[in-house]
This record gives structure tokens, C-alpha cells and sequence, in this order.
């Protein structure tokens, strides 16, 4: 008998009830984000508040929306360090943020972290090699930061409940930096990037296990700087920089996570963004917007192909920012 992506099943060894995410039976965790904040919670740290140069203003700055609602952004706290262009990831009680960069240096080594159902400033995680764009993306266990220090190939991951050193987990199919994360609870995908090219390849891993990623299929066009939400089963890639004709993206595509395949179109963002914040809880994926240094938010819900509609605005106009959420599609 086929079984669907989605369908759901009581183990009656176990007594657990069960969901498919089209790769294997995955126990529905009896916590959810209602219980511990009232409501999916995203978050987005970082980011730079105007042009560079001397007036280049990278901050620490961490913002919190409620998924299930629409309204502005409040602040949720500060990194420990000013930071432009880092990479996120979440489980449903801890949220990191690894590297970007800061004016005068190539990399900040240094991963932060901070409880999610709580407001306050992060703690230090640990010290580690520079990241620099790049979208992490976790399941409920490990966290995952791609193409570290901008454009190599390589993959580190930690393990989200500890605080300890960021270990190696294999290299890159294709070196991708500020490409878009998301996950499912047992594929991670990147997608797109700036540096060492631009590209539109997307690539997978499996969380579980280290490797090296693999090809999964192929977005419409070269894409740097796009970001990234899912469910459980289905992944959106939504904005960036298409550098030919040279113009940002207003276009959200879909991939069907458990499987492989070239991306399909979803929608479009109320306006064209690039360097914007992305995350997202099971059902609706969120994403800063503008065509620089904006504030405005909108969302689409996951399972429904259209158009973004507006959500609210940030606690300040920013870019480089990175988003993460205790209820995205890789927690199950």
C-alpha cells in the first residue's frame, strides 16, 4: 500500500502517534510552541541598518513576531556581537545565530544563542571558524551551517542542546553562500547563492548522518541572497538577486522535500527583496521584505499556492538579517 506524505498513524508499540514525511514514520512531538510561548515564535537577529562605508551600522539586534498572527515585530533582546549577513537555526526551545560579518573583518567566529520562550540578550554558544551567509537549517536535534566562511564547501553542524565546538559534517555539492535553508525532520535543503558564483542548484542532506550534499534539482533562475521556510513535506524559496538582468526577486517557488525535482512556482512577494530574513512554523512561512533596507514583513501560508500578503513591519528597517523559529517544518 502507498502511503502519502502527511498521513498520520498510532504506533500501538509505542502508544506514539505518528506523521510520514514521505521518507519514513516520524513520532509527532507531544510538546508544541503553543505550550511553551503561547504561539509559534520567529526571530531575527542581525543585520545592518544603512549603506556601507563609514555609515555602515551592523547591529545585534534580535526581533520576535508570533507566527499565528499578524502585527509588528517587538524586540526580543541583543546578540552578543554586531553582526551583517549570519546564519540561523532553531529546536523548539533554542535559537543560534553563527557568524556573518562585522566592518574591517572577513568572518565573525562566534556562535550565540538564546532561549526562545523567554525574552533576554543570547549567551555565547562557543567560538568557531567564521560563517558568512549560508541559511542553517536543524531538525529538533542538530543544527546545521553550510558553506562556512562565505563560499566554501564545507558543512558544520552542532548539536543544539549542548554548548560545544562546531564539528565537521561533510562538503557542499556545489560551494554556496547566502543561499536559502529549510528542512524537513530528516532532509536538509540549501538553495541558490552569491558566492563562489551565483547559482540555482539546490542541494540536500540528511540530517542524521554526515556526508557530503547531494543534487536535488534546480530553481527557475541564478538566485544569491534568497531565504527560506517549510513544513514538514513542502519548502519555499523566496527572494534574492537574479544577477541577469541584475534586478531583486519577487518570485516564491516550492519543492516537495521528500522528494527530488526542480523547483515550481508558488507566488510572488508583495515587492522585490534581496539580503531579507526568512523563517516559518508549519503553516506559514514569513519574510522580510524590500528591495534594501526595509522594514516590512509578509507571509503566505505553506499549503496553499499565491501571493504574499503583508504581515506587519520590523522594531527597524534592516538587511542581512537572519530568521529562525521554534516551530518550523524540520521539527516536525
Amino acid at each position: 500500500m502507498t502511503v502519502n506524505s502527511g498521513s498520520i498513524r498510532f504506533n500501538t508499540d509505542s502508544s506514539k502517534m505518528e506523521i510520514y514525511n514521505g521518507e519514513q514514520w516520524w513520532e509527532i512531538d507531544s510538546t508544541s510552541p503553543e505550550e511553551q510561548t503561547g504561539g509559534g515564535r520567529g526571530l531575527f537577529g542581525g543585520g545592518c541598518t544603512s549603506p556601507g562605508g563609514s555609515d555602515d551600522r551592523h547591529v545585534n539586534t534580535i526581533d520576535s513576531i508570533n507566527l499565528a498572527t499578524t502585527g509588528n515585530a517587538v524586540n526580543f533582546g541583543d546578540l552578543t556581537y554586531r553582526t551583517d549577513f549570519p546564519q540561523s537555526c532553531a529546536s523548539r526551545t533554542r535559537a543560534f545565530w553563527a557568524g556573518g560579518t562585522d566592518p574591517g573583518t572577513a568572518g565573525v567566529a562566534g556562535i550565540d544563542t538564546v532561549t526562545i520562550s523567554s525574552r533576554g540578550n543570547a549567551t555565547d554558544f562557543n567560538d568557531d571558524i567564521p560563517h558568512r551567509g549560508g541559511g542553517g537549517f536543524s531538525n529538533q536535534t542538530r543544527g546545521i551551517f553550510p558553506s562556512i566562511n562565505g563560499g566554501t564547501n564545507v558543512i558544520e553542524y552542532i548539536t543544539m542542546a549542548t554548548t560545544g565546538t562546531a564539528i565537521d559534517f561533510g562538503d557542499m555539492y556545489v560551494a554556496a553562500a547566502a543561499s536559502a535553508g529549510l528542512s524537513s525532520p530528516t532532509r536538509g535543503i540549501s538553495a541558490g547563492s552569491d558566492s563562489p558564483a551565483y547559482t540555482n542548484v539546490i542541494q540536500y542532506i540528511t540530517i542524521s548522518t554526515q556526508g557530503n550534499s547531494a543534487d536535488f534539482g534546480d530553481l527557475s533562475t541564478l538566485r544569491g541572497y534568497p531565504v527560506g521556510g517549510s513544513s514538514a513535506t513542502r519548502g519555499l524559496i523566496m527572494s534574492g538577486y537574479n544577477p541577469s538582468p541584475g534586478a531583486n526577486v519577487d518570485t516564491i517557488e516550492s519543492i516537495e522535500i521528500a522528494t527530488l525535482g526542480n523547483a515550481q512556482d508558488f507566488g510572488d512577494l508583495i515587492v522585490a527583496a534581496r539580503h531579507a530574513g526568512g523563517t516559518s512554523s508549519c503553516t506559514r512561512a514569513v519574510c522580510t521584505s524590500g528591495p534594501g533596507f526595509e522594514g516590512s514583513i509578509s507571509y503566505v501560508q505553506i499549503a496553499t499556492k499565491g501571493n504574499a500578503v503583508d504581515y506587519g513591519d520590523m522594531s527597524e528597517t534592516r538587511r542581512g538579517l537572519a530568521g529562525c523559529s521554534n516551530a518550523h517544518g524540520g521539527l516536525g
